[in-house]
C-alpha cells in the first residue's frame, strides 16, 4: 500500500465511522474535545469519490487491470465468472483513475503503470473489426458471451471504452516518455475501430452488434434517443473509419423524429426517449454514459440543447420521487433516482412509467452536475441515515424500502459514473479533457453541433 493510499484509507475509514455514528442527529457532526465540527459537503464528496474510485483501483481484475463486471460481497457469481471484465465499465474506470490522480488518492506514476497494463491487455484481447465485445475474460482476453448471439463486437460498449481512453490520452499527451508511449498505444487502438463497417455495408445507421458466428443476426440498428449518442459522435470523429453525417441524421435522429414536444412536470423532454414505444422518459443512466466525457453545457445541434435535455431528465426523476404516484415507501426529495440496476428480481431498467419501488443510488449521485442541491440531499441522507446500504466501494447498487430489500453488490457501469460525474461537477476535469480532443471536435463539427465555450 502506498503512502497516498494509506493516507486516504485512514481518513476515509474515520470519516465513514463518524457517519455511521451520527445516524440520529439532525446534522452530520462530530466532536473533537469540546468542539463540535460539522461534516462538510466537500468531505462527503471526497469520501464517495474515494470509495467509488477504489472499485476500479483495488477492486480491478488483477491480470488485466480492467473493471470487473460486478463485485459480490459474498463472492458468489451465478451469472458470469468473477474474472469477467466489462469494456464499457472499464471506460468509466479509465476516467475514475484520472479522478484518483487529481484527488491525491494515487500518484501519477501509479496511474500510468496501471493504464499501460490495461491498454496492453486491450491490444491483445479479442476484437471484431476493431470493436471489443461487451465482456472479456480478464485472464485470457477472450470474449465472454453476453448472450448466445452476442459474442462479438459491441460498438456501444466500445464507444464508452474509447471515451475513457481519449480522456487519458489528453491528460498525458505532453508528458514524459512513458506517458507519451501510452498515448501512442491509445491512438492506435482508437484508429483501429472500424465504425463505418458497423453500418452493415453502407446503411444510414450504426448497428450495435456483430458476431463472427451469427453475423448481423442480433439486428439492432441504434436509433435515438438513448445512451448511445457518444457512439455516433465518435464514429463521426474517427480519423480512419468515419461515418457520414447522413448516418447520424437518418439513423440516430430518424430524419428529425427524435425531437419531442412533450413535457413532464412542466419540463420539456426535448427528445423522444424511445424509438419503438410511446413511453416518455428513460432511466437516468441515459443522462450519464455519453456525458462522462461529452460536455452538454453549451452543446447543441439542430435537434436539441443538450444541457436542457440532461438537466430536465434528472429533474423529472427528482420531481417524480417527490410526487411518488405509486406511494412507494421511502421516496422523497432526499431519496430518489431510477435507472437500470439490480432489482428485487434480477436486473431491471427502472424509470418513471416502469417503477418497481427500487432506488439505484448512481442515478441521483451521477447527476450532480445537473442537480447539485438535489443530489447532495440524496448523498447526505444515504451516509447519515442508511449506512447499512454503503460498503467499501460506496453505496451498494440498489435497494428498496418498499420490499425491505437491498443487494450488497456492485456493478461497474453503475459505480463508474459516480466519481466521474461528481468530478465534472466539482472541477469539469473529464469534460475539459475529452472536449480538448481534436478528433472529437472535428466529429462534432461534422455532425453540425455547436460547442460554446464555458467559463
Amino acid at each position: 500500500m502506498t503512502k497516498y493510499h494509506m493516507k486516504y484509507v485512514i481518513f476515509f475509514s474515520l470519516s465513514f465511522a463518524f457517519l455511521a455514528c451520527n445516524s440520529k442527529k439532525d446534522k452530520q457532526t462530530k466532536t473533537k474535545g469540546n468542539i463540535l465540527v460539522e461534516y462538510t459537503d466537500n468531505q462527503l464528496l471526497d469520501t464517495i469519490q474515494f470509495q467509488t474510485f477504489n472499485y476500479f483501483w483495488d477492486g480491478a481484475e488483477p491480470n488485466s487491470g480492467l473493471a470487473r463486471e460486478r463485485y459480490h460481497t459474498d463472492d458468489v457469481y451465478p451469472t458470469s465468472p468473477k474474472n469477467t471484465v466489462t469494456t464499457g465499465g472499464s471506460g468509466f474506470g479509465f476516467m475514475a483513475i484520472l479522478v484518483g490522480i487529481e484527488r491525491g488518492f494515487i500518484s501519477r506514476e501509479q496511474a500510468v503503470n496501471r493504464f499501460t497494463k490495461m491498454v496492453d491487455f486491450l491490444e491483445t484481447a479479442d476484437r471484431f473489426h476493431g470493436a471489443w465485445p461487451h465482456w472479456l475474460n480478464g485472464e485470457t482476453g477472450k470474449v465472454v458471451p453476453f448472450s448466445k448471439k452476442d459474442n462479438g463486437g459491441d460498438l456501444v460498449e466500445t464507444a464508452f471504452l474509447i471515451e475513457g481512453m481519449l480522456a487519458v490520452r489528453e491528460y498525458f499527451k505532453s508528458g514524459n516518455a512513458q506517458e507519451r508511449a501510452l498515448v501512442t498505444k491509445i491512438d492506435k487502438l482508437w484508429h483501429e475501430v472500424e465504425w463505418d463497417w458497423y453500418t452493415k455495408g453502407g446503411e444510414d445507421v450504426l448497428y450495435w452488434h456483430w458476431s463472427p458466428n451469427y453475423k448481423w443476426e442480433m439486428n439492432f440498428p441504434v436509433g435515438g434517443y438513448n445512451e448511445c449518442l457518444i457512439m455516433y459522435i465518435l464514429a463521426a470523429a474517427s480519423p480512419t473509419h468515419s461515418i457520414s453525417k447522413s448516418v447520424y441524421e437518418k439513423g440516430w435522429a430518424r430524419n428529425g423524429a427524435i425531437v419531442s414536444k412533450d413535457s413532464l412536470y412542466n419540463k420539456p423532454l426535448v427528445l423522444n426517449y424511445f424509438e419503438h414505444s410511446d413511453d416518455l422518459i428513460g432511466p437516468l443512466f441515459w443522462a450519464h454514459y455519453s456525458y462522462v466525457g461529452l460536455n452538454p453545457k453549451g452543446l447543441s445541434d439542430q435537434y436539441a440543447d443538450y444541457w436542457e435535455l440532461v438537466k430536465n431528465h434528472a429533474l423529472i426523476h427528482y420531481e417524480y420521487a417527490k410526487e411518488n404516484p405509486l406511494k412507494f415507501k421511502g421516496y422523497g426529495d432526499d431519496m430518489w433516482g431510477l435507472t437500470s440496476s439490480y432489482s428485487v428480481k434480477g436486473y431491471v431498467g427502472h424509470r418513471p412509467g416502469d417503477d418497481h419501488g427500487v432506488i439505484s443510488p448512481t442515478a441521483a449521485l451521477s447527476s450532480f452536475p445537473y442537480t447539485p442541491k438535489e443530489s447532495m440531499k440524496m448523498l447526505r441522507n444515504l451516509y447519515k441515515n442508511h449506512d447499512s446500504l454503503i460498503g467499501k466501494y460506496g453505496p451498494y447498487d440498489a435497494f428498496s424500502f418498499e420490499h425491505n430489500w437491498y443487494t450488497p453488490n456492485y456493478l461497474a457501469i453503475d459505480q463508474g459514473p459516480i466519481p466521474v460525474m461528481i468530478e465534472n461537477y466539482r472541477s469539469g476535469l473529464l469534460w475539459d479533457l475529452f472536449m480538448e480532443n481534436k478528433d472529437v471536435l472535428r466529429g462534432l463539427d461534422k455532425l453540425g453541433f455547436i460547442v460554446e465555450q464555458n467559463n
